[in-house]
């Protein structure tokens, strides 16, 4: 009997998750190679308990996209950190509709690219399992480049990093605070993100 309400319990649950992943809408038509490129991470909210334990030290980071057979993504992600620039790749993996993802490397059990225009911004929805503990995050994704430096998204490489600001629009700044409190997050779990020039190509030599 006590078996039998466990894995009723856990049925309700996946019953409730699958549930609340159909609220979250993707972007219509999502075109995976407009969206490959250089991205910058420039503000991020979420539940996660590490993630407010550590949400005040957090730097912009970046996400290099490159769109593969099948509907994947293939993301090559570069974090600043004190000891220098941790970098990382990781397959996003289609499931189902284009633009909805998991990537079971990183413990991302849905992703989402919830809304952008694939030229200055991009919301994604992730909900995620770390250290045992199930928690939804939204990335808001920007396109900054300096007006002097860089070309248009889809051509730059790393060499614009230099030239990147960390202000938003307020087309992308609206989409983002219109969309994470339909999740279910709230304001003071935001962060907005400080620029580092540590994954720079000087600061990579540095290191």
């Amino acid at each position: 009997m006590a078996m039998r309400c466990v894995l009723l319990g856990q049925v309700l649950v996946l019953l409730w998750l699958s549930g609340a992943w159909a609220e979250v809408l993707v972007q219509p038509d999502f075109d995976a190679k407009k969206f490959s490129g250089l991205w910058y991470v420039v503000s991020m909210v979420s539940d996660c308990k590490v993630f407010l334990g550590k949400k005040d030290h957090l730097l912009m980071s970046s996400r290099t996209i490159r769109a593969m057979p099948g509907g994947n993504l293939s993301v090559h992600m570069e974090f600043p950190r004190a000891d220098g620039c941790h970098q990382l790749d990781a397959e996003y993996l289609r499931v189902g509709s284009e633009g909805h993802f998991r990537v079971p490397a990183l413990g991302y059990l849905d992703v989402r690219v919830a809304d952008t225009d694939y030229d200055t911004f991009a919301v994604l929805y992730i909900y995620k399992e770390l250290e045992g503990a199930l928690s939804t995050m939204v990335q808001l994704y920007r396109d900054l480049p300096s007006p002097h430096h860089c070309e248009p998204r889809s051509s730059q490489g790393p060499c614009c990093a230099s030239g990147r600001t960390q202000e938003a629009s307020p087309q992308a700044t609206k989409a983002f605070q219109d969309f994470y409190p339909t999740v279910g997050l709230p304001n003071d779990m935001m962060v907005m993100l400080p620029k580092s020039d540590v994954c720079s190509s000087a600061g990579k030599e540095a290191s």
